[in-house]
C-alpha cells in the first residue's frame, strides 16, 4: 500500500505547465515516459497520440485511464494589423478569455482582446483575437502560423492544503497514474492508458482499449466544484474522492458504485458521490468498446474548471489516490 504522505507534488506542478493542447499531447506524453521510464519496460504510443504503459501482473486486467490535453485556441487567420483569430479547441468561451493571457507551443504569449463596434465604440462587435506585440501581418507570420495552437496561461501556485493552475483537468488525473506506477505492486495485469483528444470528445479513449479488452476499466479525472457560497450541496473540495454514478455519457453499475464506495469505507478514504447530467469523460467510449467493459469513475473536484486559474484540494488528490491503489490490491469477485 503506497505511503499516505508520499505524493511529489513537483511532478504535479511540471506536469500542469507541461504545453498540451488537444491533438498535440506529444510534450506531456513525453514527460510522462521520462518519469515511469525506470519503472516500466513496456511504453507504447499509438497513432492517435495516446500513451499506454503497462505493469504486468498475474490477475485481472485492469485499464486505468486519464487523459492528457488541455482546452486551448487554435488559429484561424491573421490580420493586416497582425492580430490573430481563433477559435475555441475543448470547452472554453471566447468571452471567458478576453484580457487573459495565452502562450503558443514556441512560448510566445499573447494577449486575448475584442474588437470594437465601428459606430458605436462602447460596444463590441463579438469579434475576438489575440495580441502577441507585433505591428503586421507578416510580422505576425514570422511567429505564428494559422493552425497553431495556444493554452491558457496559469501560473502554479502550492500551498499547505490547495493546488492553483492552469491544465489541472486532467494533469492531476495524470499525476495520480504516474505516482500510482512508481509506488504500487500489485497483481493484477495493469493498463495506465494516457488518452489524447479527450477534450474534443474523448477521441483517444475510442481506440486505446482495442487490444486489451480489459476485464474492468477505472477512469480518473477532475469534475467539477460546486462550492460557491451559496451552493454546497454537491461535489466540492476538500470531501474527498468523487465516485462516479452519471454523466452525460455513462450511468455506472451499482455493482461497481457500490463497490468503489465500500472500498473507501472499509479503508477510511473520504469520498462523495459525482452526479453530472451535462458533460463527460473517456468512460464513456470505454464502457461501450466491444462487447462492453465494467467501467468506473474517481474523479477530483475542481473550482474554476476549464480556466487557467483551477484549483484543487490536496486531501481529495490524496483520496483518490488512496482510493485507487486499495481498487487495485482489491480481488474482483463482486464484478
Amino acid at each position: 500500500m503506497p505511503n499516505r504522505n508520499i505524493l511529489d507534488y513537483h511532478v504535479l506542478k511540471l506536469l500542469a505547465q507541461t504545453y498540451g493542447p488537444s491533438g498535440n499531447e506529444r510534450q506531456v506524453a513525453e514527460f510522462i515516459s521520462q518519469q515511469v521510464g525506470s519503472y516500466v519496460q513496456d511504453i507504447r504510443s499509438d497513432a492517435l497520440g495516446n500513451l499506454l504503459i503497462r505493469k504486468p501482473g498475474t490477475g485481472k486486467k485492469i485499464l486505468i485511464a486519464c487523459h492528457m490535453d488541455e482546452i486551448g485556441v487554435i488559429i484561424t487567420s491573421i490580420g493586416e494589423e497582425g492580430y490573430l483569430y481563433f477559435a475555441p479547441v475543448g470547452g472554453v468561451k471566447s468571452s471567458d478569455l478576453l484580457a487573459k493571457r495565452v502562450q503558443f507551443q514556441n512560448k510566445r504569449i499573447g494577449v486575448v482582446s475584442q474588437e470594437k463596434n465601428t459606430v458605436d465604440e462602447e460596444k463590441t462587435s463579438g469579434k475576438y483575437f489575440i495580441d502577441i506585440g507585433v505591428n503586421s501581418q507578416e510580422e505576425a507570420g514570422k511567429i505564428v502560423r494559422e493552425g497553431d495552437m495556444a493554452v491558457l496561461v496559469g501560473d502554479y501556485q502550492e500551498t499547505a492544503d490547495h493546488i492553483l493552475s492552469k491544465a489541472l483537468d486532467d494533469r492531476i488525473g495524470c499525476f495520480i497514474a504516474v505516482e500510482m506506477i512508481k509506488q504500487l505492486h500489485s497483481e493484477q495485469d495493469l493498463y495506465f492508458a494516457f488518452t489524447a483528444q479527450e477534450e474534443v470528445g474523448s477521441r483517444g479513449a475510442k481506440t486505446i482499449v482495442h487490444g486489451i479488452e480489459p476485464d474492468l476499466a477505472l477512469i480518473l479525472d477532475t469534475t467539477l466544484s460546486f462550492d460557491s457560497p451559496k451552493e454546497k450541496n454537491r461535489t466540492s473540495l476538500n470531501r474527498g474522492a468523487a465516485i462516479k454514478v452519471m454523466d452525460r455519457t455513462i450511468v455506472v453499475s451499482p455493482r461497481i458504485k457500490n463497490w468503489m464506495a465500500d472500498a473507501a469505507s472499509q479503508n477510511d478514504i473520504s469520498f462523495q458521490w459525482e452526479i453530472i447530467t451535462t458533460g463527460g469523460t473517456d468512460s464513456g467510449p470505454i464502457h461501450l468498446t466491444g462487447r462492453g467493459i465494467p467501467t468506473g469513475g474517481i474523479a477530483i473536484p475542481v473550482r474554476y474548471l476549464h480556466t487557467g486559474n483551477e484549483i484543487a484540494a490536496k486531501h481529495d488528490i490524496l483520496s483518490a489516490f488512496l482510493l485507487l491503489a486499495v481498487l487495485l490490491n482489491q480481488p474482483f469477485t463482486n464484478l
